[in-house]
């Protein structure tokens, strides 16, 4: 299970914000991400993935965006409910079955 989130979404966007504007000050990406990541109490990976998310998110580098990473979770959450319903239908229509078998068989 996930920890719950320490930095409110405005936070993230910001820092991201702040990596994108700042990429001309220093000499690589990475260097303004560990920069900025110390100034806003998170870590250089943490602020990584969060640009790296946003780069997909913008259509600037490959890979699933939020959007669709989303749809994906809701897909599969559908998909777990109905396996359960299938398993439930299943042993209902078992039971059922041998109900009506023990009814044919006593009369």
């Amino acid at each position: 299970m996930r920890k719950s989130p320490k930095f409110s979404p405005e936070v993230v966007e910001r820092a991201v914000r702040m990596v994108f504007e700042a990429k001309d000050q220093y000499p690589s990406q990475w260097a303004a991400i560990e920069s900025i990541a110390g100034k806003i109490g998170c870590t250089a990976e943490t602020l990584r993935r969060w640009v790296r998310q946003a780069e997909r998110d913008q259509g600037l580098r490959e890979g699933p965006t939020t959007a669709e990473q989303q749809r994906v979770k809701e897909f599969e959450r559908e998909v777990r409910e109905l396996r359960r319903a299938n398993e439930i239908l299943k042993l209902a229509s078992a039971f059922f079955a041998l109900a009506e078998l023990d009814r044919r068989l006593k009369s």
